[in-house]
């Protein structure tokens, strides 16, 4: 019966590297919206440069703590672990202001 319990409780526990694909997921899907508001809205380019980092707080802050969390459980420092997670934030916020500008030069819009 205990072992049983215990495997329940394993399967339904999700691992660090499933927690960063989730919230991975939900982080870029908020970016993905916010983009395609700051398109429909005519928003320059240099304004969205500036307000993409301060978007998506919330999704942003749990794909951060997701991907610290993974680190930390694969033996990275908590310093080391920080520093990743922040690198693949500004990665993503590069991303999209990339998209955001590629986009507003072809005067297109993304796909769903």
């Amino acid at each position: 019966m205990l072992l049983i319990t215990t495997l329940i409780l394993a399967v339904m526990v999700q691992s660090p590297s499933a927690t960063v694909d989730t919230t991975r997921a939900a982080f870029t899907k908020c970016l993905r919206a916010d983009m395609k508001k700051a398109l429909e809205a005519k928003m320059e380019e240099a304004e969205y440069e500036m307000q993409v980092k301060s978007n998506c707080a919330t999704e942003r802050d749990a794909f951060r703590k997701a991907v610290i969390a993974l680190g930390r459980s694969g033996g990275d420092s908590e310093k080391v672990a920080g520093e990743d997670a922040d690198m693949q934030i500004d990665d993503y916020h590069a991303n999209f202001t990339d998209k955001f500008k590629d986009y507003k030069s072809t005067n297109t819009m993304p796909g769903e």
